[in-house]
């Protein structure tokens, strides 16, 4: 159900996003006049949806002024595993999935729609032990920093891919016949879809 609400919404925004497009004196809908990184405010959200697919969620919302930009998100992972991100002492043994976790985010474009950013995430996650199915909790806060593009069709929808960087301290949890300890890196790559609900040109 999450899946199809989801669906039905990007759907309706990507056709919002085309019929914006019919005035000419705007440019093309490849190339808008002004492009779309000459702006002095906007809001957008978006969403990494493939945590839709994994039964989680992700929503986001960021409020943009000149080239700065602030944004806050909630990610619940679902059934995905983020154990394989982790560097070093990521354990195969264990699955690790995020459970409903905030997060907030500061950007600045350094070129056209080119983003770095720093966070900081409150995240929960839930370690499985594969060969009990033992369940456990391990809190951590996660700071980090980003790259990431946004690609716009049109004025309105946009794709971002980007990495993540992800730094923790030393955190440990124990099941009964071993112990669990996060890895204190993570590198992942994300892509969200977006939309730009409001703006004012410079």
């Amino acid at each position: 159900m999450k899946t199809k609400c989801f669906f039905i919404a990007m759907i309706c925004l990507v056709s919002s996003g085309l019929f914006a497009q019919m005035d000419a004196s705007k440019g093309t809908y490849w190339h808008p006049n002004p492009p779309n990184y000459k702006v002095k405010q906007a809001l957008e959200v978006e969403s990494l949806f493939y945590m839709f697919f994994t039964g989680g969620y992700h929503f986001g919302a960021g409020y943009r002024y000149g080239k700065f930009r602030v944004r806050v998100s909630v990610i619940n992972g679902g059934d995905y595993d983020a154990e394989p991100a982790g560097f070093s002492n990521s354990k195969s043994e264990f699955k690790r999935y995020y459970k409903t976790s905030p997060g907030i985010f500061f950007g600045y474009n350094v070129w056209k729609n080119l983003e770095l950013y720093t966070f900081t995430e409150f995240h929960t996650f839930e370690i499985e032990q594969k060969s009990t199915g033992l369940k456990k909790d391990i809190h951590s806060t996660d700071f980090g920093g980003g790259v990431s593009y946004q690609f716009f069709l049109g004025r309105h929808v946009y794709l971002q891919p980007g990495l993540h960087l992800y730094l923790r301290s030393d955190k440990s949890v124990d099941f009964e016949d071993a112990q669990y300890t996060i890895p204190n890196v993570d590198f992942s790559p994300v892509l969200r879809i977006g939309c730009r609900l409001w703006k004012k040109e410079a």
